[in-house]
């Protein structure tokens, strides 16, 4: 019944397909099902309290479609969620570029009264990963082409998924069994939390964003940018001038390079073969 609803949805427009919300674990996160009915709190650009992680999916018109996905975590100082400057407009830039978008709504380990640590959050990004790959034929994506998307705190919840593993996290279906590991990783000034001594060198390739003059998250790319090289793993940096923190996809910003970061992340998705369409459902 569930994959009839899944591709029923699909048949539907891409403006319907945004409102689709989807809890990772059907009867809540394992250890806080209790919390499952918790409502979300949300205003403007923000959301926060998220007991019942979920993806939202945002797929590109099928004649678009190349069969590439990026989950994107939101940052926010794992307080909130900045979700629609750097969750919904993701998708508003990358659907028509024909990659498909799913927003990641992870559990927030520094919000007031929160009882969950930094590693709920990383198991929400692991899980997102292996629910979009476990799916990926009924979303129209290529499960060999699914990359994390963090910037700030989700950043380092990125790199968490990306170097801690999930050996030891709670197996509770089918979906456990499919792997968690991003085949790329996009880093949008990441903050320092989740930094690995080395990278190892199956490190998945990575895409890593700047501005020099953002005083909390230019130094941790730049640290990663280092490890990268002496890994010999493939990576993209770019350390704009100027910038500072939180400049989201450039909707906001009158500077010209900045206004055009997404088409250099369109670029690299393009040259390393991610973009090479059409998906699986085409």
């Amino acid at each position: 019944m569930r994959a009839l609803v899944l591709i029923a949805a699909l048949l539907a427009p891409s403006a319907a397909l945004a409102q689709q919300q989807i809890p990772l674990w059907p009867k809540g996160a394992p250890g806080f099902e209790s919390r499952k009915a918790i409502p979300e709190q949300a205003a403007d650009y923000w959301a926060k309290s998220i007991n019942n992680p979920s993806i939202t999916a945002y797929l590109p018109p099928k004649a678009l479609a190349t069969g590439a996905a990026v989950i994107v975590l939101p940052g926010g100082g794992h307080r909130m969620l900045v979700i629609h400057p750097e969750g919904t407009d993701v998708a508003k830039v990358m659907n028509p570029k024909g990659v498909a978008v799913f927003v990641l709504k992870y559990r927030l380990f520094r919000e007031e009264g929160s009882p969950y640590t930094i590693d709920h959050a990383r198991q929400d990004a692991v899980r997102a990963v292996r629910h979009v790959r476990a799916h990926a034929a009924e979303f129209g994506v290529d499960p060999k082409r699914i990359g994390l998307m963090g910037f700030s705190g989700g950043g380092e919840v990125v790199n968490l998924a990306v170097y801690e593993g999930a050996a030891k996290d709670p197996k509770v279906d089918a979906v456990d069994e499919v792997s968690g590991r991003p085949d790329f990783q996009v880093l949008i000034y990441p903050g320092p939390l989740g930094l690995p001594e080395t990278i190892p060198a199956n490190t998945p390739p990575a895409f890593i964003l700047a501005a020099d003059d953002d005083e909390c998250c230019s130094a941790p790319p730049v640290e990663l940018l280092a490890k990268f090289r002496a890994a010999k793993v493939p990576v993209e940096f770019h350390l704009f001038q100027s910038g500072g923190h939180a400049f989201n996809m450039g909707f906001r910003t009158d500077k010209a390079a900045i206004k055009a970061w997404p088409d250099r992340l369109r670029d690299w998705l393009a040259d390393n073969g991610w973009l090479k369409g059409p998906g699986p459902s085409s």
